[in-house]
């Protein structure tokens, strides 16, 4: 089984890549407003492709209600191919690690990614027939994070090392860091679902100034009207967004908020990592994670201030990938060494 474990590890390593590109991709498309330039699925305007010049009068005829934008929807479609090869690849990696398993053993976490995988495409679909719903939007990134995080996870289960250091810190009486790099996670992924929630509801620039939002300190608010989760979307879709500038505005400072108790809960962690003994790495891990939100919290106060371009909005959705698998790092590095938390080819002659 040595090959089938080579094999495994390579699918493994350029499938957790290509998701990184997949998710980045899909925050290209959205914040370029592309998101509904193929008005049908899995094709656009009823072709396999983009229709070229030739093809765009009858295409355009079948869905008049959507003008045939070609470089937007390209954008769209690239994305689309890049998933589709994506999810190939995820289901290969399910078949390989079948193959390789124990005796006894179900591969769990790779079937999990098979069925994510059908779930993220459902969602991609839904996302243009339900005319960019919030709620569905944001589970399309939630679940495309996931993805990527689960990957990365599988990732670092192929690699020993991740976890050495481990021991030390459960030895030196700071087996609390562990419970606070998994709170860290969680804090992490909430605040990641929030920046997609205020994305989706366009409510980014709804406080186009800073530290303040619309010159005030508290703003009017509407938190009920914020986090309903199906608003009335009165023009058929909710591309623009549908909510008024109280509940937008209650969605960025919820956003902003988030960022500032993310910083402390990671300050507090990096704080009790470095005031440890021992285990360098994990130390090395956290401050990264440190400044990766350091990092993220200024492009979120530079995208504000500079009017969302495309380049840093991109950036800071990439920053969230960035973030969320360094927490996962960080949290995979202080649990204790597992003999079995990778399957050697060694042990299946």
């Amino acid at each position: 089984m040595r090959g089938t474990g080579a094999a495994y590890r390579r699918i493994l390593t350029s499938a957790f890549l290509l998701s990184v590109v997949v998710s980045t991709l899909g925050a290209y498309v959205r914040l370029s407003d592309a998101g509904l330039s193929c008005p049908d699925w899995p094709g656009c305007y009823g072709q396999i492709g983009v229709p070229d010049a030739s093809e765009a009068p009858a295409a355009q005829a079948a869905f008049p209600e959507r003008p045939l934008d070609r470089v937007r929807a390209w954008k769209e479609m690239a994305h689309r191919y890049a998933a589709g090869l994506l999810g190939v690849l995820i289901l290969a990696l399910g078949v390989l690690a079948w193959r390789r398993r124990r005796p006894g053993r179900v591969p769990v976490a790779q079937l999990f990614l098979i069925a994510l995988v059908v779930f993220q495409a459902l969602l991609g679909m839904w996302t243009v027939t339900l005319g960019l719903a919030p709620l569905v939007v944001t589970s399309h990134l939630v679940a495309g994070l996931a993805t990527v995080a689960l990957l990365w996870w599988l990732r670092l289960r192929e690699s020993a090392f991740s976890r050495a250091e481990g021991p030390s810190f459960r030895d030196r009486g700071v087996s609390g860091l562990r419970a606070w790099a998994l709170g860290a996670l969680v804090v992490i992924a909430v605040q990641i679902t929030l920046g997609g929630w205020t994305s989706a509801n366009y409510a980014a620039l709804a406080c186009p100034d800073f530290p303040l939002c619309q010159g005030r300190l508290l703003p009017p608010l509407d938190i009920s009207a914020a986090f309903t989760l199906w608003p009335d979307a009165a023009g058929g879709d909710f591309e623009g967004g549908v909510h008024d500038n109280d509940a937008r505005v209650t969605i960025h400072v919820t956003h902003r908020l988030g960022a500032v108790l993310t910083l402390l809960y990671v300050g507090v962690l990096a704080l009790r990592a470095f005031s440890s003994a021992g285990a360098p790495r994990l130390k090395a891990a956290v401050g990264a994670l440190l400044a990766v939100v350091v990092a993220q919290a200024g492009l979120g106060v530079a995208n504000v201030l500079l009017g969302l371009p495309l380049l840093l909005a991109v950036g800071h959705n990439f920053g969230a990938i960035v973030a969320l698998l360094a927490a996962l790092t960080v949290y995979h590095m202080a649990l204790p060494p597992h003999p079995g938390i990778a399957v050697r080819d060694e042990a299946h002659p």
